[in-house]
């Protein structure tokens, strides 16, 4: 039999102790400072001007000024004096042949006895007889845009480290250990 050296192996240990980093970042909140101008519009419009010319409506019903009664009233005599004078011509026709059949004294003469008309003092009446007009002024606008001012501070992070640390010991030494075979001493 052969004898049997055991041999006992321990191996080391190695322990580690470790604390973890921190890092801390507090960020504090910008202040900031917000500023409108309000936009404004402004809009002038006028009345309207509305001009009203009633002068024909007012000749028609009443003759109007004097100088344009005076006017109709001298035009119109002067178309009866004329349609007198072609009537008394006509009249005087008829007259000098007074041999005819319907030309005499009596008849010439005798359909005359209806009285002239004065001629007419006022204008025509017409629809058209008042002249309206109306002058819309235009819109005038004016615009001031409102604007917007920002103002921002901002603060620095505020940063905090706390350094990790590894502790690295021998936990249990390394060892080999022979143990011999029983030996018999009796002999």
């Amino acid at each position: 039999m052969q004898p049997i050296v055991q041999i006992r192996q321990m191996p080391a240990l190695i322990g580690l102790d470790t604390t973890s980093g921190s890092l801390s970042i507090i960020q504090p909140k910008a202040d900031m400072q917000i500023t409108t101008t309000q936009g404004e519009w402004s809009i002038y419009q006028s009345a309207p001007e509305m001009t009203i010319d009633q002068s024909q409506a007012r000749a028609a019903y009443t003759g109007g000024p004097y100088s344009e009664m005076s006017q109709r009233i001298y035009s119109g005599i002067e178309q009866l004096w004329l349609q007198g004078i072609a009537k008394r011509m006509e009249q005087g026709e008829r007259m000098a042949n007074f041999f005819k059949p319907g030309n005499s004294i009596a008849e010439v003469y005798g359909e005359d006895w209806q009285p002239i008309s004065y001629p007419e003092t006022r204008a025509p009446a017409s629809i058209d007889n008042v002249h309206i007009d109306v002058r819309v002024v235009p819109v005038q606008m004016e615009y001031r845009k409102g604007e917007v001012n920002i103002q921002v501070e901002a603060h620095k992070p505020e940063i905090s480290f706390t350094q990790a640390s590894v502790d690295i010991y021998l936990r249990q030494r390394p060892s080999l250990t022979f143990i011999p075979p029983g030996i018999d001493i009796q002999l």
